[in-house]
């Protein structure tokens, strides 16, 4: 069985995502946090694709940080996925926090993309 909190963030995400809806003009970027590492997408929900994935395990980044599961490495990450999504043509997005509080990783990630040059 799952633990309490995880339920109650997949909640607080269902809400979330009835409000936010990824489109061809600004699509979804969703956020994914574990204990030591971050995930994150874009996706285009109309279409049902996902335009860029990357994580904190990937190439890019892992050799830029030494701990991918702290505020330091969160931001560095936010800067290279979007690199990465400008590089794609992707300037706007609609941003997708999963169902966790805007604290601390999540809120460096996102300052890192914004850093980056992506608007939200």
């Amino acid at each position: 069985m799952k633990h309490f909190r995880v339920i109650k963030r997949i909640y607080k995400h269902e809400r979330i995502r009835e409000k936010i809806q990824g489109t061809p003009e600004r699509p979804r970027l969703c956020v994914y946090r574990s204990l030591n590492n971050l995930q994150a997408q874009i996706i285009d929900d109309t279409a049902g694709k996902v335009l860029l994935g990357m994580s904190t395990f990937s190439k890019d980044v892992k050799g830029r940080i030494k701990d991918a599961g702290n505020v330091k490495g969160a931001t560095v990450f936010g800067e290279t996925f979007a690199a990465q999504a400008k590089a794609k043509g992707i300037t706007k997005v609609a941003f997708d926090r999963g169902g966790y509080i805007y604290h601390g990783r999540v809120k460096a990630f996102a300052d890192g993309v914004r850093k980056g040059g992506v608007e939200f």
